[in-house]
C-alpha cells in the first residue's frame, strides 16, 4: 500500500474514532412502559428549603399538566435509596424515574465507586422495568472527588438521560439559595425547567 492509501485509511480510523467520540449515547427505554413519572431523591427531590407545592417535582407537574410523584428523603444517601427502591418506585409502576442522588454520598466522604455502584443499581432495576431514567448529576467546585465525571460515564453506560450539573448557576447565589446546600422556590423552579427540558422528547 503506498502513502497515498496509508493517509486514506489513517483518515477513516480517525473519523471513526471522532464519530465514536462524539455520537450521542443510545438512550433505553425512548419508548417507556409504566403509569407514573417518579421524582427519586434525596433534600433536593424532597424540596427542603422551600415551601409545600414550590418542590421540583410539583413545579414539574405543573410544566407538565400531569401528576408526579415525589419521592424524596432528606439525608439519603445512594445506599439508602437502593433499600427504599422497591417500595417507592418500583411497586409504582414506573414510566421515567428522574433522579438526584448523590450529593450526601459526597458530602458524606463514600467512595465514587461505592456511590455509582448503588446508583447504577437502582438505574438499572427502574430499567428492567421499562421505565426511562434521568439522572440530575452534580458538579461541585473544589469538592467534586471525581463525582461529575462518574455521572457521565454512568449514564453512557446505562443509556440515561444526563442533565450533567442539576444545580448549575443556582449553587452559591443568594437569589436563588435558601442556605448554602438548598435552593429556594425560585431555585427549585429552574431544576424543574432542566428537568422538563429533559423529559419533554420522550412524554
Amino acid at each position: 500500500m503506498g502513502k497515498f492509501g496509508v493517509t486514506i485509511v489513517g483518515l477513516i480510523v480517525a473519523a471513526i474514532g471522532l464519530y465514536t467520540l462524539t455520537r450521542s449515547p443510545e438512550i433505553r427505554n425512548r419508548r417507556p412502559q409504566g403509569q407514573h413519572i417518579i421524582c427519586f431523591g434525596d433534600s433536593l427531590t424532597a424540596g427542603t428549603g422551600a415551601t409545600a407545592g414550590e418542590d421540583y417535582p410539583s413545579r414539574l407537574a405543573e410544566l407538565l399538566a400531569q401528576p408526579v410523584i415525589n419521592a424524596g428523603r432528606p439525608g439519603d444517601t445512594t445506599a439508602d435509596a437502593l433499600q427504599r427502591l422497591e417500595d417507592e418506585v418500583l411497586a409504582r409502576s414506573p414510566r421515567m424515574v428522574l433522579i438526584t442522588l448523590g450529593g450526601n454520598d459526597l458530602k458524606n466522604g463514600v467512595a465514587v465507586k461505592t456511590a455509582m455502584q448503588n446508583l447504577e443499581a437502582i438505574v438499572t432495576a427502574i430499567q428492567d422495568r421499562g421505565a426511562l431514567v434521568v439522572i440530575g448529576g452534580l458538579d461541585v467546585p473544589l469538592r467534586d472527588r471525581g463525582y461529575s465525571q462518574a455521572y457521565r460515564d454512568l449514564a453512557r453506560d446505562t443509556g440515561s438521560v444526563l442533565i450533567p450539573n442539576i444545580m448549575d448557576g443556582i449553587f452559591g447565589r443568594r437569589e436563588l439559595m435558601s442556605d448554602p446546600i438548598h435552593p429556594n422556590a425560585a431555585g427549585y423552579a429552574l431544576i424543574a425547567e432542566r428537568f422538563y427540558e429533559a423529559v419533554a422528547p420522550y412524554i
